[in-house]
């Protein structure tokens, strides 16, 4: 049952992002479906129910910045015999479980429609607040382009969901129309690709996807939009293309040079790294059809993954938290906070996945913060996560209580 209303925070520690600690004392009180007052000492409500913590941690709702709701196969070829209803109905299980892992807020970046983002809204399907980039776009051959040779198109989108994910688009003009379409269509950004990537067939890695005139068609018509662009990137000079001509967040950059972090960081464009994808990839990608020669790529990707954490760090980047898993790799979704803290503190990914987000959705001090007027999106973990970053993982299990908008999705304090 969905609890409502207002809610007293209690005997709990406070991990605003902020901090460089939790820090005890601290009591957050909740009205209206935001946070009304923090304080470091006792606060009063005549009307509020109090929520004993425990103890515990309390802090901001994770938010993963690039998610695929709507791709429920590993091998996304596998999705042209996937009817529309039945991806749709894939999707509701694939958006309670990010929501049951702590994740309140995620960005989509190619496939989700502004369908199933009111479904969640309006209660229909449970899952995160969800910031949208309806299909992914990009040029014949490209990254958006997974068609098998002798395909030289699809007959419709409601049969196959493979068609209703991605759009292929050629030249200025027609790009111009396209992204006013997604404008039209609801979207909170633009997704474009500009480089070769793992899960498609024919592309190469160091390809170079869309024109420069092209790329700043994107853009223009996006921020025309009060929208942004975000680019599939990979390759140090995909990504210096796409920066150059003001693309806002490059994701996945595992290719990326010192140079182009530094450009990024004089641009102020943030990366959107997802270094779990490639593990689980390696790890169990084949076994769910996807075949040798996009593993062999992903091989390739991998370990720069790593160093671009490093390159980043140097520069003075804003990296958020990504996952971009496919099917069933999913349930790793988590799993980016240890892999990260190989090259990064814990606080450094926490932030990643909270205020560092909430900038990437552009809501920053409404999401990833614990500060009046803030949207009370609230997770209350078993302990430290600064100290044992293990407990934001394992599906939600070391989460006592998950809140979003000032409803308690999960609470087993009560």
């Amino acid at each position: 049952m969905v609890q409502t209303g207002a809610f007293l925070f209690r005997n709990l520690r406070l991990l605003d992002p902020r901090f460089d600690e939790a820090r005890g004392g601290y009591e957050v009180l909740v009205e209206g479906g935001r946070i009304r007052e923090v304080a470091d000492g006792p606060l009063s409500s005549d009307s509020a129910t109090v929520i004993d913590c425990g103890g515990r941690v309390l802090m901001p709702g994770l938010i993963d910045c690039h998610v695929h709701c709507m791709h429920s196969e590993v091998y996304m070829r596998r999705m042209e015999d996937v009817p529309l209803t039945l991806a749709t109905a894939r999707a509701a299980v694939r958006l309670r479980s990010m929501l049951d892992r702590g994740f309140t807020t995620v960005r989509d970046t190619g496939g989700t429609d502004w369908g199933v983002k009111a479904a969640v809204d309006q209660g229909l399907i449970v899952g995160p607040r969800l910031f949208i980039a309806g299909r992914s776009i990009g040029p014949t051959g490209g990254h958006s382009d997974g068609r098998g040779r002798t395909n030289s198109g699809y007959p419709c989108y409601c049969c196959n969901a493979f068609a209703n994910l991605r759009e292929m688009v050629d030249g200025e003009d027609a790009l111009r129309r396209v992204v006013r379409e997604q404008m039209r269509q609801g979207c909170d950004h633009v997704k474009i690709m500009v480089s070769g990537g793992v899960a498609s067939p024919f592309d190469p890695l160091e390809s170079l996807q869309f024109s420069i005139g092209e790329i700043r068609t994107a853009v223009e018509e996006a921020e025309a939009f009060g929208r942004y662009v975000c680019a599939h990137a990979y390759s140090a000079e995909a990504i210096d293309r796409a920066v150059s001509n003001g693309v806002r967040t490059i994701e996945h950059g595992n290719l990326i040079d010192d140079a182009r972090a530094e450009l990024m960081a004089r641009e102020g464009a943030y990366l959107v790294a997802n270094l779990v994808a490639y593990v689980a990839m390696k790890e169990r990608a084949s076994q769910y059809g996807m075949p040798a020669e996009m593993l062999e790529k992903n091989d390739l990707v991998l370990d720069g993954g790593y160093r671009s954490l490093e390159i980043c760090k140097r520069a003075g980047v804003k990296v958020g938290y990504g996952s971009d898993l496919l099917g069933a790799l999913l349930e790793d979704q988590s799993r980016e906070f240890s892999i990260r803290t190989e090259v990064v503190s814990p606080l450094e990914v926490i932030r990643s996945a909270t205020t560092i987000a909430a900038e990437v959705v552009r809501r920053p001090g409404q999401l990833g913060v614990v500060e009046p007027e803030a949207w009370a999106d609230l997770i209350v973990v078993d302990d430290d996560p600064l100290s044992n970053i293990a407990l934001l993982e394992g599906q939600g299990a070391h989460l006592a209580a998950i809140m979003k908008g000032g409803a308690f999705h999960k609470n087993r304090l009560a």
